[in-house]
């Protein structure tokens, strides 16, 4: 039997908290049911700093590329606050992306069921809500160039960040969000700031141009990002798919995220383009939630935001389909017995700490799996 290689990169605050209860999972599948997973660990953001002196080391980044997928903790905490902005703990996660080619950027918004309630919005506008931002990750104004602070003199200084983007970039990101679309409802909402950007104006042309060369059976419609954000709040359930740049991907996927509850809920994927050879696609895996610093270390930390994200790593790079919906399956039917940490928690309930969730998350898999 093949093995399954994973590179688990744990990072800072309360991503080695979220994917120890990984671990448990990966063990369990592999005694259970000989699955063959394959293991490395490797260090990133702060804590390869304290080690190396940079986000993530040549030795790590190489075993990332040699992996079938990466499962992605969090970076970042004010210990790092003063480093170097080239060696930042958050410039290991972006050479990940960049040095992979992880170009798409999946970030499911999905409500529980018995997590309506705990949203800040109306109940009956987020029970139900399903909708999923496709982000393009390795363009726009995050790696533009020129990037820079330039001394004017007389104490005056310029900061010059660029937006650029290259019709190809457009087409491939729109191509996964109108494949994604044709498995869901059918539908795409392309979001950008043509009114006063360039690069809003072609991102509109080439997604348009692409709908119509490629996916006219999928419905597709154009909205400004700032009208978009507003939407997500006023009734989020008009959408699907949603397709957007890198720096409007980043907000708009994190507004969403707070419409379910808690961003301890939420996973995200990440792919390169698939191998012309194999079709296998390069592909890191983490929540959404961050280091969250402020809970490190205490076990109130939320860790189905990773579960989640390692069921997205059976179902798209193992294709292990049966697995990763019992997983989520699990998840579900743990919060609907009640079962919270402290993110989640409603007055009078009291929360379970991040090994108990894990734990129970784990034995409602276990019989699942059967």
């Amino acid at each position: 039997m093949a093995t399954r290689k994973l590179l688990l990169l744990h990072g800072d605050g309360i991503g080695p908290e979220t994917m120890a209860e990984v671990e448990k999972f990966i063990a369990y599948m592999n005694e259970a049911h000989a699955t063959g997973f394959e293991t490395e660990e490797g260090l990133v953001g702060g804590a390869a700093y304290d080690a190396h002196g940079k986000s993530i080391s040549e030795a790590d980044m190489a075993k990332a590329m040699a992996a079938d997928a990466v499962l992605f903790g969090a970076v970042g905490g004010p210990k790092w606050d003063g480093v170097p902005y080239e060696v930042r703990p958050e410039a290991g996660l972006l050479r990940l992306r960049k040095d992979m080619e992880l170009f798409a950027n999946l970030r499911p918004a999905i409500c529980y069921p018995a997590l309506a309630s705990a949203s800040s919005l109306r109940q009956d506008v987020v029970e139900g809500l399903d909708i999923l931002i496709v982000r393009e990750l390795t363009g726009g104004v995050y790696f533009g160039e020129p990037k820079e602070i330039i001394d004017l003199g007389n104490g005056q200084k310029r900061a010059i960040d660029t937006q650029v983007y290259d019709s190809y970039e457009i087409e491939r990101i729109a191509g996964v969000a109108f494949e994604l679309a044709r498995t869901r409802s059918n539908r795409v909402t392309s979001m950008e700031k043509r009114n006063v950007m360039k690069s809003g104006v072609l991102w509109n042309e080439v997604v348009t141009q692409t709908h119509q060369d490629r996916y006219q059976d999928v419905e597709l419609d154009h909205m400004l990002a700032d009208a978009g954000g507003m939407q997500l709040v006023r009734w989020p359930k008009q959408f699907d798919v949603i397709v957007t740049d890198n720096l409007f991907g980043d907000m708009l996927s994190d507004v969403a995220a707070m419409l379910t509850g808690s961003l301890g809920m939420l996973p995200s994927a990440s792919f390169g383009a698939p191998d012309e050879k194999t079709g296998s696609r390069k592909a890191l895996y983490e929540p959404v939630h961050g280091s969250a610093p402020d809970i490190a270390g205490q076990g109130k930390a939320n860790p189905i935001a990773m579960l989640a994200s390692f069921a997205m790593c059976l179902r798209y790079s193992f294709q292990m389909v049966e697995a990763a919906d019992h997983l989520e399956k699990a998840i579900a039917n743990v919060l609907d017995r009640g079962v919270r940490t402290a993110d989640i928690a409603p007055d009078g309930v009291a929360p379970v700490s991040t090994v108990e969730m894990g734990d129970t998350v784990l034995a409602e898999f276990r019989a699942l799996m059967g």
